[in-house]
C-alpha cells in the first residue's frame, strides 16, 4: 500500500490481525513503527518498518487460504490462543499467522476457512453478496414438514433484542430427524436458533461447504492449502 492508511486497517489488510487486535496490540505496546511506539489512528504505508513482538510483518506477507475440517470442541476464535487443542489457530499450527473466516460454534463440526488475507475476509463476510454455506443437521426428534417450510421461508426473529429477521434459505429433508440447509447469511448460531424456535434441539451440526469449497478429501481434524484456482473462486462479486 503506497497511500497512507490507519495502522489497524493496514495490519488487517495484509492479514496480520484484525483491526480490533491491532488496537489492542498498540495499547499493550507490542507494535513498533520505524522504531517507535505508534498511536491509535497513526497512518502507515508499505515503506514503514512495522514490528509486532519484535518480528517484522514482512515475513507474513504471503497470502494463504486454508480449508480445515474442524472437530467438535474446537473454538473458532483468536482470543484464547495458547490453549493448544482447544483453539483452531493453535490446533492447526500453521507457520504463518492466520485467522478464521467467520465462526463455526464450539459444538459444531465441519468446514472452516482460515487466511491471512484481510481484504478477502471482509468480502466473504459481507452478507449482501449472499455467499452460500451448506450444513447437515440432525435433530432430537422427527421434523414436521410444515416447520421445515417455515424455516426455509425465513422472516424469523431469532435473537432477542435484534430486529433482524432470518432470510429465506434452502432446506431439504434427509431423514425423519435430519435435513440439509443452505444459508446465505451468518447470524450467530442461526440453525440452532431456527430449530429451537420450532421446539427442536440440534444434536449434530456439520458444515459441508463454503461457496466453492467442500470437505472433500479432508478427514476430521485435517487441513489443506487452497489452490490459486480455488481462491479465485472465492473472489467473486467484484471483490
Amino acid at each position: 500500500m503506497n497511500e497512507p492508511v490507519r495502522l489497524n486497517k493496514y495490519l488487517s489488510a495484509v492479514g496480520v490481525c484484525s483491526r480490533r487486535e491491532a488496537d489492542r496490540f498498540i495499547d499493550e505496546g507490542r507494535i513498533l513503527v520505524n522504531g517507535r511506539f505508534p498511536e491509535k489512528g497513526q497512518k502507515v504505508t508499505d515503506a514503514d518498518e512495522i514490528l509486532i513482538d519484535n518480528k517484522s510483518i514482512k515475513t507474513e506477507s504471503r497470502k494463504v487460504v486454508l480449508a480445515c475440517y474442524k472437530k467438535r470442541g474446537i473454538i473458532c476464535s483468536t482470543k484464547d490462543q495458547g490453549r493448544v487443542g482447544e483453539n483452531i489457530v493453535d490446533t492447526i499450527g500453521y507457520p504463518i499467522r492466520v485467522y478464521p473466516v467467520g465462526r463455526l460454534d464450539k459444538d459444531s463440526e465441519g468446514l472452516i476457512l482460515l487466511t491471512n488475507d484481510g481484504e478477502l475476509v471482509n468480502g466473504l463476510l459481507k452478507s449482501k453478496y449472499g455467499h452460500e454455506k451448506e450444513y447437515e443437521v440432525v435433530c432430537d426428534k422427527p421434523l414436521n414438514d410444515r416447520d421445515l417450510k417455515e424455516m426455509a421461508k425465513g422472516g424469523l426473529t431469532l435473537i432477542e433484542g435484534d430486529e433482524r429477521r432470518s432470510k429465506p434459505c434452502r432446506i431439504r429433508r434427509l431423514s425423519d430427524n435430519s435435513f440439509n440447509c443452505i444459508l446465505t447469511e451468518g447470524m450467530n448460531r442461526q440453525i440452532r436458533r431456527m430449530c429451537a424456535h420450532f421446539g427442536y434441539e440440534v444434536k449434530s451440526l456439520k458444515r459441508i461447504r463454503f461457496m466453492n469449497i467442500t470437505l472433500e478429501g479432508l478427514a476430521m481434524g485435517e487441513w489443506r492449502e487452497l489452490s490459486e484456482e480455488e481462491i479465485q473462486g472465492l473472489r467473486t462479486d467484484g471483490r
